[in-house]
Parts: C-alpha cells; sequence; structure tokens
C-alpha cells in the first residue's frame, strides 16, 4: 500500500490515496498500526481520500486509536494538497466532502504545488445537544465543569463537526495536559468525548492554545480546535472574529465571519515523505 506522510503545523497523519488503489480493509487496525511513533510510521491518526460523487474527493479521518473522527482542520488542508499536487483536481478551488459536509478551500500554489489552504469550515454547532454535551446552554459559556480538580473548570463548548471545550487560563505552558486531558476527554458530560484547548488570551486578536485531542492526545495543532477558540472567544467577549492563534506547531489565521456565520481558517499544507506499507 502507497502512502504519504503529510502534516499540517506538526499535527501528522497518514495518507493513502483510495482513489487510484483498493481502500484498507480494516482502516481502524491500520491506523493503530502506522500511527505507532516506534513500531509504525508514526502519526497523529491515518487519513483516507476517497472518491466522492458530490465533490472533487472524501476525507475520511481515523485517530491514533482506530476511533474515526468527523472532521480534522490540519487534514483536510493536507487532502486538498494531496488531491492537486496528485493530479486527482488541479484547480485553485477544490470541494472536499468530509464528515461535517462538503467543504470549500482556496489554494495557495507555487511552482505547481500547494503550499497554504484556506478552508471555509462552515458554521459552529451551538446547540448543547449537537455538540453534544450534557452542560447547561447554548452553548455552554464558561459553564462549570467539575472532573477531578481541586475547582471546577469554566468550559466554553462549541463544535465544528466535532466536539470541543475551550479553557481560559493564565500561562498555557503551566498546564499539565498530559494528566487533565484523559480525565476531560472522557468526563460524562460529554457522551462522545471531547477535544480540550488550554488558551492564553494576549490580545483581542492573538492568543497562544495547547490541545489534547481525544483519542491521539497531545497534538502540536488542532485546526478545528483554533476554529473553535476563535468563536469561543467572541461568545466570552475575550476575543474578536479575527484571530491569529499560536499553536506548538505553528500558526493559524481565523476569522468567525459576521457576513455568512462561518469560521474560516488558513495555514500551511506539507508534505514529509512517501512510502510502501507492506498489507497482508
Amino acid at each position: 500500500m502507497q502512502f504519504t506522510k503529510m502534516h499540517g503545523l506538526g499535527n501528522d497523519y497518514v495518507y493513502v490515496d483510495c482513489v487510484r488503489q483498493k481502500p484498507p480493509a480494516d482502516p481502524a487496525a491500520l491506523a493503530r498500526a502506522v500511527s505507532d511513533r516506534h513500531f509504525g510510521i508514526g502519526s497523529d491518526g491515518l487519513i483516507l481520500i476517497c472518491p466522492s460523487e458530490k465533490a472533487d474527493a472524501r476525507m475520511r479521518m481515523f485517530n491514533a486509536d482506530g476511533s474515526e473522527s468527523e472532521m480534522c482542520g490540519n487534514g483536510v488542508r493536507c487532502v486538498a494538497k494531496f488531491v492537486h499536487d496528485r493530479g486527482i483536481a488541479t484547480k485553485p478551488r477544490l470541494k472536499i466532502e468530509t464528515g461535517r459536509g462538503v467543504l470549500t478551500l482556496d489554494l495557495e500554489v507555487r511552482a505547481g504545488k500547494a503550499e497554504r489552504v484556506r478552508v471555509n469550515m462552515g458554521e459552529p454547532i451551538l446547540e448543547s445537544a449537537k455538540i453534544p454535551t450534557t452542560l447547561p446552554g447554548a452553548p455552554p459559556v464558561n459553564a462549570k465543569l467539575v472532573c477531578a480538580a481541586p475547582t471546577p473548570w469554566e468550559v466554553t463548548c462549541v463544535s465544528m463537526g466535532n466536539p470541543h471545550a475551550v479553557i481560559y487560563c493564565d500561562d498555557v505552558a503551566k498546564v499539565e495536559l498530559e494528566q487533565v486531558g484523559p480525565k476531560l476527554e472522557h468526563a460524562p458530560e460529554f457522551p462522545r468525548r471531547i477535544n480540550v484547548h488550554f488558551v492564553q488570551v494576549h490580545s483581542p486578536n492573538e492568543v497562544t492554545m495547547r490541545t489534547w485531542e481525544r483519542g491521539s492526545g497531545v497534538t502540536l495543532a488542532c485546526g478545528t480546535g483554533a476554529c473553535s477558540v476563535c468563536v469561543a472567544g467572541v461568545l466570552t467577549h475575550r476575543t474578536g472574529r479575527k484571530l491569529l492563534a499560536h499553536l506548538p506547531g505553528g500558526d493559524l489565521e481565523l476569522e468567525w465571519s459576521e457576513t455568512d456565520n462561518c469560521v474560516y481558517m488558513t495555514g500551511p499544507a506539507t508534505e514529509v515523505f512517501t512510502g510502501e506499507w507492506p498489507t497482508a
């Protein structure tokens, strides 16, 4: 099986072209195998690039633990780069089918290769039942969450097709993410688990964030999470609708548009290497 290792700000996945080759029989097991950073290729998960009847390609995304997720913001930028650079659809504007629906992506192309991608991530989902969470509010804003902590966490919940909890703090570097991340991910208030983001606000248009992703753990970047941070900043009156987010792997430019209520995300997409994975 031919594969390509790609990343968006260090949020890395193994990509498999299922347009030109047979899809894996057990993608969940494959995701666990290739993601292993000691015995596999090493990644935050597996992304399949498949044919689509309604878009230029379809993305299926699996976390490192084999669970399938609806959406990955950094991943979909890399899918667009793959689709363009590999000649599946060589257009400056692409449509990619995801678990979130069909997204529109605009590519910045240099020397025939896509380098940066602007994604219309769609409208944020703010109804508690659809996020989903049992916390009160539509959406929950600065809601109290008791989760193995001396004092309740204040969380603001948003879905960008997948669920996110945003927690503001004075210094993200001091957060013991490896300890609190799993507890928050599996809190009973989140029936489909949750992606957790700790955020430090520098100004109304600039933040630093760190992420614990459900099914993958600590990651260097989370595109849908950054979009949720942009939305949460507006909901909590901490930041404006245009935001520069500093993530451990790099920066993302975000905007929650007042015109169409959609969140736009702009960032790089990078290919690392290609290879062949043995199949039984």
